[in-house]
């Protein structure tokens, strides 16, 4: 906006998106930085597809507050092309950006922008992701494996869908010396409870004899 000398504007500490800005807005978070951040996870070894909430109409919004433009308040997520992604093993890197719902006024089918942390939120409650661990064949939660079983795992699709690039992270993480847990979240105190050796998920070491 600097270079396109556009001055930013605030009403009550919020930045207001106007025409000008809006493209901008949609330029570079759905462009230039959403590429840029699928770049550096393909650097790291993840497999990963940059979209926005645009497209498929994933994110439908209203205006949340005609002071400040087009800024959009989601009022429905479609994940299904989330899902999609993550059972075909990809990772979506998603730009906040959302689509003006279908209502027969002038903004209608507009691009919104809506701020970062919502989109993550909204997304999150209607993922309602619930992985406990790696699972075997039966359902059950494997408590530790190795680089050795969990690539056995993968390679016989037993570790399918949205594990696949959870474990393949974790794979990628062995090589530089870390040591990987896969928790859920959902459980009080998971993450202190990991970081004290009583895992509720998954760890995954080089070997089953240590950890390390």
């Amino acid at each position: 906006m600097q270079r396109q000398g556009i001055p930013p504007r605030f009403v009550g500490g919020l930045r207001v998106t106007d025409a000008e800005s809006l493209e901008i807005v949609v330029a570079v978070l759905g462009g230039l930085i959403n590429k840029e951040l699928v770049s550096l996870m393909e650097q790291l070894g993840g497999r990963c597809i940059g979209l926005s909430g645009i497209d498929s109409c994933m994110l439908t919004c209203g205006i949340a507050n005609p002071e400040l433009g087009y800024v959009g308040e989601i009022q429905s997520v479609d994940t299904g092309p989330i899902r999609a992604l993550v059972d075909s093993g990809y990772i979506p890197m998603i730009a906040p950006l959302g689509v003006h719902r279908f209502d027969g006024s002038d903004n209608a089918g507009k691009p919104l922008n809506i701020n970062g942390d919502t989109v993550a939120g909204e997304l999150a409650r209607e993922l309602q992701t619930d992985v406990a661990g790696v699972m075997d064949g039966g359902g059950r939660v494997i408590s530790r494996l190795d680089q050795r079983r969990a690539n056995m795992l993968l390679n016989s699709g037993v570790a399918g869908g949205g594990m696949i690039p959870k474990l393949q992270a974790c794979l990628r993480g062995l090589e530089g010396g870390a040591v990987a847990d896969i928790i859920d979240g959902r459980h009080p105190n998971a993450l202190l409870d990991c970081l004290q050796g009583r895992s509720t998920g998954t760890t995954i070491t080089t070997s089953l004899n240590s950890r390390s």
